[in-house]
């Protein structure tokens, strides 16, 4: 090519509006018919039966949908099932089992390969440990765990037998999980004795110790040694050493536990607006079904496919998408300890090119940092082996969808930018990468089977290029069912009174984020329109991180929020105190105490008041505008509109009252 084609190739690139799928995808994927769309909507909600049937059951459903509950709506009842046995046993007994379920890449560059016949060993080793310590069918056991095998391999034990799951990110601190055992009533912690963080050992077990003690009940707590030498470890009561109780198992037969398809699968906490995290229930049947079928039909997975999913398993998409779909189709699932740039700023792009991933899904984030090193980090690798490229966890901005497209894909992957949440599930927003053209910036439009719509203050779908409030019409599959201990009704509350009219029995589920859609039906996601904010893989909720920065002594006020995948966080110091880099310390200190790691801010912008209506209300939009340097608008509402300029002096820098973090 000659350098002058190449010029006329980046100017094109950047002009193009929309891009379609290659024939050569279309021609292999798992879903390229356009006519899927008008049969699942001619065909609702018996167009679900497809997802279920991609799983095996031990005794079939009786009705696809049952509405008698609504809002709990009720999803294949009379069906009994077993997640763990979807996931392996059938798998080992048609024959797959020396195939790869699991590739594993420690921090410090040790791997591991576990088959389908491997996994189902480990599983049932440990399930029937579990049992030994007293697991009952229906208990909840926390799983408090970094990416090590030792995670998916203790999900699918407890799914085994029955036990709901409670995934608590590892980077959360000992008082979120003792919060978050404490909602969930768990007397069961499987926990490590550390991990490393760019390159060096944490204590894990510590935390874990810490948020037991705060327990009001006695917990049985299983250690992994993770670590080893570097970092002994001793047990103390009702503490039993990993190794030693799977060792003493090892040959021991576990019979998957039929369970109906209402049964929990998992809780997972995820934040809400009043700060207090909900414990966000999924179930077996309708959860397993929708999340196989996406993985199915958005991300193409095969079982000869090796799929990478960058997220971490604490999170909902590690749950649905590294662990629970694609170990349901068959496939080899990649898991990664380690941060993206650790040791080097080619590490994702060795490893795709080691293990020929066919499948890479990652989040816009990691995306913009990617750009931010350069082009030359995976252009100087053979990433030829990549079929479909996806993002999640927030908006991606056509830009980054472009470099994307080139840099990673070599402009012959489709991407799927997918929506969704922990509360629904699976995906609900994306191109079908087999049937639809895609547009950068855009999600796309719903699956197959869902309802979603842009609607106004009062409900009224908007026209075309306006912005509105999305809504989700219709029920399905991998929905939550409920909060559980949900006395104060939360999960009608928070998801369903917006547009509802519960006399007529219509219910809309609202998922909190602001979007607009074009005259092709395409959704493109504005962001939050709750006190939730994405960090990473996960939305934490604002007041959260407030409550911990405002419980430090000097802060008045504290206001959160995000931009550019960045958080921070706008303190307001009481009379008498100045925002300096003592200050700022502590800031950070209490939210990596009361939160965790996951939640430490990008930057600490100290400010006299914050900017707030006549009325005394926060504008975090108006602060997130600020960091983006995006027009303000009428500011007219703010009773202290000389803030705005001082917040944008601070935040360039040219302040020294702002102080960025080094973490």
């Amino acid at each position: 090519m000659e350098p002058g084609e190449s010029v006329e190739l980046e100017a094109w690139l950047e002009e193009q509006e929309s891009f379609e799928p290659p024939a050569s995808f279309v021609e292999q994927a798992n879903v390229s018919d356009p006519g899927i769309y008008e049969a699942f909507e001619e065909n609702w909600p018996d167009c679900w039966e497809r997802a279920a049937d991609l799983l095996e059951w031990d005794r079939p459903w009786e009705d696809v949908l049952d509405t008698s509950s609504a809002p709990r709506y009720r999803w294949f009842t009379g069906g009994r099932l077993n997640a763990a046995y979807n996931c392996i046993d059938r798998h080992v007994e048609a024959g797959r089992k020396n195939r790869a379920a699991l590739r594993w890449v420690g921090k410090r560059g040790e791997t591991e390969t576990y088959t389908y016949g491997d996994v189902k060993r480990e599983t049932e080793a440990f399930a029937a440990a579990l049992r030994d310590l007293g697991v009952e069918e229906d208990d909840i056991v926390t799983l408090y765990l970094p990416m090590i095998p030792e995670l998916p391999i203790a999900m699918l034990a407890c799914a085994r037998i029955g036990a709901p799951h409670s995934v608590v990110f590892a980077g959360f601190s000992a008082d979120a999980l003792a919060t978050r055992m404490e909602s969930a009533d768990s007397e069961y912690l499987v926990t490590c004795d550390g991990y490393y963080r760019r390159g060096d050992p944490l204590n894990h077990k510590g935390k874990a110790d810490r948020a037991v003690r705060r327990i009001d009940r006695d917990v049985e707590t299983v250690v992994v040694d993770r670590l080893g030498a570097s970092l002994p470890h001793s047990l103390g009561e009702a503490q039993h050493d990993y190794d030693d109780i799977v060792d003493r198992n090892r040959g021991r037969t576990v019979d998957p536990v039929a369970r109906d398809a209402e049964d929990d699968l998992f809780v997972m906490y995820t934040s809400g607006t009043t700060g207090k995290p909900k414990a966000v229930r999924h179930t077996t049947g309708g959860y397993l079904s929708h999340v196989a079928w996406t993985s199915h039909a958005v991300l193409d997975v095969k079982p000869e496919d090796t799929y990478w999913c960058s997220a971490d398993i604490g999170w909902i998409t590690g749950h649905s998408y590294i662990v629970y779909g694609p170990l349901a189709l068959g496939t080899t699932t990649v898991i990664y300890e380690e941060t993206p740039d650790y040791p080097e700023k080619t590490r994702i792009w060795e490893l795709i090119e080691r293990y020929d991933v066919n499948v890479f899904y990652t989040a816009p984030t990691a995306i913009r940092a990617f750009m931010k090193w350069g082009s030359d980090y995976p252009d100087r690798h053979d990433l030829s082996s990549l079929r479909l490229l996806g993002t999640v966890g927030e908006a991606i901005n056509p830009k980054a969808w472009k470099w994307y497209y080139k840099h990673v894909g070599g402009e012959s992957c489709p991407i799927v930018d997918t929506w969704w949440q922990a509360e629904t599930g699976g995906m609900m927003i994306t191109t079908l990468p087999g049937v639809g053209t895609m547009k950068p910036g855009s999600a796309g439009p719903p699956l197959p089977g869902i309802d979603a719509q842009v609607v106004d203050e009062a409900g009224e779908e908007v026209a075309p290029g306006e912005a509105g409030f999305l809504t989700v019409e219709r029920p399905w599959p991998g929905m939550l069912r409920g909060l559980a201990g949900d006395e104060d009704g939360r999960f009608v509350s928070e998801y369903w009174e917006a547009y509802s009219d519960p006399d007529s029995d219509e219910w809309t589920y609202v998922p909190g984020d602001g979007a607009k859609i074009d005259e092709d039906g395409y959704i493109t996601i504005l962001g939050r329109v709750d006190d939730v904010i994405p960090i990473g893989d996960a939305t934490i909720g604002t007041m959260e991180i407030e409550s911990a920065v405002v419980g430090v002594g000097g802060v008045a006020e504290a206001a959160v929020t995000s931009a550019g995948g960045d958080l921070i966080v706008y303190v307001s110091t009481e009379q008498g105190h100045t925002g300096d880099a003592a200050l700022r310390n502590t800031v950070v200190a209490a939210i990596e105490r009361e939160i965790g790691d996951v939640a430490l801010p990008d930057h600490v912008v100290f400010t006299p008041e914050l900017p707030k209506t006549r009325s005394g209300k926060i504008m975090r939009r108006l602060l997130e505008d600020i960091a983006t340097g995006e027009e303000l608008g009428d500011i007219s509402a703010l009773r202290n509109p000389e803030i705005v300029g001082e917040l944008r002096a601070r935040l360039s820098g040219d302040s020294q009252s702002y102080l960025e973090s080094e973490h």
